[in-house]
């Protein structure tokens, strides 16, 4: 399975989505700030990255800008899932370079689906 950068500020929202991607067979590596998102992409190049949006430290979008602008971490997707679920949420949110995007409260069995077609996409 993959190993995926879950990067969520709430314990919470962040214990039960990590229990739930390891149920699933996923190896999770979990940042609660953008800082510490990007320094983990650099180190630990997981396959995938789950990205909230409203952090702390740095935003999601200037982490997600900060991943896809560096050559080692380009090629990383990027799914955004957040609480702003406005259209023009979604645009910005792909503009920096997210490659999909989920609104909280998030659904599971969708987000298992987007994690895996962009697996494939990787081959």
């Amino acid at each position: 399975m993959a190993r995926i950068l879950l990067v969520e500020d709430d314990l919470m929202n962040r214990d039960m989505l990590a229990r739930r991607l390891k149920w699933e067979g996923h190896q999770v590596i979990s940042a609660a700030d953008g800082r510490q998102a990007v320094a983990l992409a650099q180190a630990q190049h997981p396959d995938i990255i789950l990205m909230d949006l409203g952090l702390p430290i740095m935003n999601g979008w200037e982490a997600t800008q900060s991943i896809k602008t560096a050559p080692e971490t380009s090629s990383i997707p990027v799914i955004a899932l957040t609480a702003f679920a406005m259209a023009e949420d979604r645009q910005k949110a792909l503009a920096v370079g997210c490659d999909e995007f989920e609104t909280k409260p998030v659904n599971f069995p969708r987000l298992l689906a987007k994690i895996q077609a962009l697996l494939e996409q990787l081959g």
